[in-house]
């Protein structure tokens, strides 16, 4: 047996090490954040568990219900649903929670309240978090524009689970050992490449969108400057398909169309965190009108058009926006 080798896996950054240095830089904390963060992430261990498990468990079926947004939930879905709501009322240090699942806010009871909102995306796994005022919580606490943000994150689960964060100070990847039942620290500091050669997009709806994103995707398809064309790598699934932009540059478009005027991904759990994290790797997010941390929504469960990605590639998305309405279109 390699003891040496074993011996040296206990000075690995496990995700609760590097929460709680990163806790060490602010005098006045008192650790409850990183307690929250805590909660989280065993919740997002259960779940991936649970997604390991799914086929044998036999809860892949439909749960028979659908959701808010008119979705027919899956038994998985409202298992990590449930998963994360206990797992953030037990950490005692939410007073709100807002999740895709449920129509309405969740108000922590007194007893178990703390200062912190949380939204999120349950099985998506897309979570960010707010601090609130404890002792008069209401809906419109939830209803911010993104830069008031202190933290983001998500959780992939697969064939090896990553939970990528950012706490303000740039993005850290980490990836669970099965073997220790810890995230371990394995993609520091995520920098987004300032060009990508990779663009995201659904072209199933390219009759519907509007001339900038019809004029930025035949650029990436045909190229009027001599370069290579982009490649079109779209999974469907917004968690792994902005993983894949932050770690190899691009962009991601979920544009408005004829059929989505106000787009259709949410505002407060699936593009305020991915916005979050994009410019904390060094890249941008754009509504095709304003910048995304900007968004004031209205309500709990607002949708917003999106682009996120490169530098470069938002901003010369945004060029065509720009065009577009001096043109009058």
């Amino acid at each position: 047996m390699d003891h040496e080798g074993d011996a040296n896996r206990t000075d690995l950054m496990t995700i609760t090490r590097f929460v709680l240095n990163e806790q060490s830089k602010y005098a006045e904390s008192r650790g409850d954040f990183t307690i929250l963060i805590s909660h989280i992430v065993l919740g997002c261990k259960f779940v991936c568990s649970s997604v390991n498990k799914a086929g044998l468990a036999k809860i892949l079926g439909l749960a028979g219900d659908t959701n808010v947004q008119g979705e027919e939930q899956k038994k998985l879905d409202v298992i990590s649903n449930e998963v994360f709501v206990k797992a953030l009322i037990s950490s005692g240090r939410t007073c709100l929670l807002v999740s895709e699942e449920n129509e309405d806010a969740i108000i922590v009871p007194p007893a178990q309240r703390g200062k912190y909102i949380v939204v999120f995306d349950p099985l998506d796994g897309s979570s960010n978090i707010d601090c609130g005022d404890t002792n008069n919580v209401s809906i419109e606490d939830a209803l911010q524009p993104g830069s008031s943000l202190i933290a983001a994150g998500y959780c992939m689960y697969g064939s090896s689970c990553t939970f990528v964060l950012s706490t303000g100070n740039g993005v850290n990847g980490f990836t669970l050992d099965p073997s220790l039942g810890e995230f371990i620290l394995t993609h520091p500091n995520i920098k987004i490449p300032k060009k990508g050669k990779i663009y995201s997009v659904n072209e199933g709806n390219a009759k519907n969108w509007d001339e900038p994103t019809t004029k930025y995707v035949e650029s990436c398809k045909f190229p009027q400057d001599g370069s290579s064309p982009k490649s079109l790598r779209y999974i469907g699934s917004m968690v792994a398909d902005i993983h894949r932009t932050l770690l190899y540059g691009g962009i991601f478009m979920y544009p408005a169309d004829k059929k989505n005027p106000n787009g259709k991904l949410r505002v407060l759990y699936e593009v305020f965190p991915m916005s979050y994290l994009m410019e904390q790797a060094g890249g941008q997010a754009f509504t095709g009108k304003q910048r995304a941390l900007d968004l004031v929504p209205e309500k709990i469960h607002d949708r917003s058009p999106i682009f996120l990605g490169s530098y470069d590639e938002i901003e010369q998305m945004k060029e065509l926006y720009a065009e577009s309405k001096a043109n009058g279109a």
